[in-house]
């Protein structure tokens, strides 16, 4: 069964299915990287928990950055936040973005109960 929530026209902010739960992208506006990577993740924590999952579930997460240079910032406020001992398959890469404001997007997969 598939189960998707907070669907809308476009996308659904998860989708379930076989004991994974898929998060739509998320991203933040803020004036520097460190500011949209914690809003996005604050965000991802609320999804996570309304898709019956948590950090510690999390199985793959993208992360797009409009710009590469931005990776260091990026690791540190990423390093602070994801658990210890529980860090997922992880892929990073440089892309544009949907509007210009925008410095990162990520795509999480979490398994949930």
């Amino acid at each position: 069964m598939i189960e998707r929530i907070e669907t809308g026209e476009r996308s659904s902010k998860i989708v379930k299915h076989n004991g994974v739960a898929y998060l739509t992208g998320q991203v933040a506006e803020g004036a520097t990287i460190h500011d949209q990577v914690r809003t996005c993740l604050d965000k991802i924590d609320a999804l996570l928990i309304k898709a019956g999952s948590s950090r510690e579930d999390m199985l793959r997460v993208t992360i797009w950055l409009a710009d590469m240079d931005d990776f260091a910032g990026l690791n540190e406020v990423w390093n602070a936040w994801v658990p210890a001992g529980h860090a997922p398959t992880r892929a990073c890469g440089e892309a544009k973005l949907a509007r210009a404001e925008l410095k990162v997007e990520f795509i999480v997969d979490a398994a949930y109960a």
